[in-house]
């Protein structure tokens, strides 16, 4: 209806926005992600199962300042075929760019131009981006990249914007401005690794980046679990919501003892008191909270299972 307002939610499954869910406030760990992105770094968000990286990615997006251009895209759901060729790959990686940029701050012609057909191998991707680049502060997010690392075209792309970004730092080329990929493995030794299990044999042109296509990316120091200020702020805005009068600073204490700030966990135990427990906040609500979450079917649990029976030395 017209008018009405929405109350937000404790949301557990997928991104976060602050104007439907409740958040926590995240700014200090913005605040050091901008300052690893106005000096030019590229670098991975590289945290386990419902980290909140998807949704950090989007309060970075909205965080950047006018002058800069950003696309956020994604690999989830991207289908092989987009990574046989280099042609299917630059055809898909354009798509995704321009798609982005649909309500970005600039103009359509642009915004058009990146989506170039006649690109279909990675030196005419390269000259592209270096056209599309120049003189702009353009910020390229990759989320979900995780899903191709055992790509090897994949892996071309990457060592192209290695090479595009110690040439940039030369002063004979322009490329993107920063360069985030998020996902649940660290891609920065992928090839390695990959050499290592027989998957992946380097050709004589690749010897110079075969242990590290990424290693020009920045080790990424910011603590993604929530501190108990962090959770705290969350806790705040649902009270001013709800009046159910609890005590902030002993719940928040208690959940973070439950969770060490895992944000997935805070956020379950959170949305269990608050639609399973009769708004129980109170040590035994978030005790209860935790009980429920023990005994649920739960993703995160169950993937903690198949590592551990899978793997003999954890």
């Amino acid at each position: 209806m017209k008018g009405e307002i929405r109350m937000r939610r404790f949301n557990v499954t997928g991104l976060c926005v602050p104007s439907e869910d409740y958040m926590v406030d995240i700014s200090g760990k913005l605040k050091k992600i901008m300052e690893l992105i106005d000096s030019r770094c590229y670098f991975n968000i590289n945290r386990a199962r419902q980290y909140g990286k998807t949704t950090t990615l989007l309060m970075i997006q909205r965080t950047l300042p006018k002058e800069y251009i950003c696309a956020r895209i994604s690999f989830q759901g991207i289908g092989d075929k987009s990574f046989k060729t280099p042609e299917a790959f630059c055809k898909m990686f354009l798509k995704l760019v321009h798609d982005s940029l649909q309500f970005a701050l600039v103009q359509s012609e642009y915004r058009n131009n990146w989506a170039d057909k006649e690109v279909k191998n990675f030196p005419a991707l390269s000259r592209h981006i270096t056209k599309m680049c120049s003189g702009r502060k353009f910020v390229l997010m990759i989320d979900e990249v995780d899903k191709t690392i055992n790509n090897q075209v994949f892996l071309q792309f990457l060592g192209m914007l290695r090479e595009k970004f110690l040439q940039c730092k030369e002063g004979m080329d322009y490329t993107f401005h920063s360069v985030i990929l998020a996902g649940v493995n660290d891609i920065k030794n992928i090839k390695l690794k990959m050499i290592q299990e027989g998957a992946h044999t380097p050709l004589p042109e690749e010897n110079k980046i075969i242990n590290a296509p990424w290693d020009i990316a920045v080790d990424f120091e910011v603590d993604m679990s929530f501190n108990t200020a962090e959770i705290a702020t969350m806790l705040a805005q649902y009270e001013s919501d709800h009046h159910t009068g609890m005590d902030v600073a002993s719940i928040t204490e208690e959940i973070h003892n439950y969770t060490d700030g895992y944000p997935s966990l805070v956020s379950k135990i959170c949305k269990h008191i608050d639609e399973k427990l009769g708004k129980d906040w109170t040590p035994d609500g978030v005790r209860n909270a935790v009980t429920i979450l023990h005994d649920e079917k739960n993703t995160l649990f169950d993937d903690i299972s198949k590592n551990m029976e899978s793997n003999s030395e954890l």
